[in-house]
């Protein structure tokens, strides 16, 4: 069984910073393959793919958060984290990460990437920016 925590979320002025953490603990020792992203979801809105990083290492962003996040793991700590910049107002939502052992990358596209392809969901951190 694997389980994702996530924290550093809370509130923030527009153009701060925070840097979400999301630690994983479980059955899951191939943590350093695994493909993992971060999703948001703002109230009533539909949760979305932001920023993901294949099973290689390599990066991918949407749109909306492309120059202003950066994502990284650790994978001597067993930590995705999600460094983020300039702040919006239209950043605020629950913040959740994701892991999949068997999917070898995200899709490029990350506006396309579908949620079920992950297998295992953190319970997200709230990040209000006002």
């Amino acid at each position: 069984h694997v389980q994702l925590v996530e924290s550093g979320g809370g509130p923030v002025q527009a153009g701060g910073s925070l840097k979400l953490s999301c630690k994983a603990s479980g059955d899951n020792k191939g943590f350093s393959r695994d493909c993992m992203a971060w999703f948001r979801q703002p109230l009533g809105k539909k949760r979305e793919a932001i920023a993901g990083i294949d099973n290689d290492g390599t990066t991918h962003y949407a749109h909306s958060v492309k120059g202003r996040f950066t994502i990284s793991k650790d994978n001597g700590k067993k930590i995705l984290y999600l460094e983020m910049n300039n702040l919006q107002p239209d950043d605020t939502a629950t913040y959740y990460c994701a892991s999949d052992p068997t999917l070898g990358w995200v899709d490029p596209d990350l506006e396309e990437q579908d949620e079920t392809d992950f297998a295992h969901w953190g319970p997200g951190t709230q990040v209000t920016v006002s």
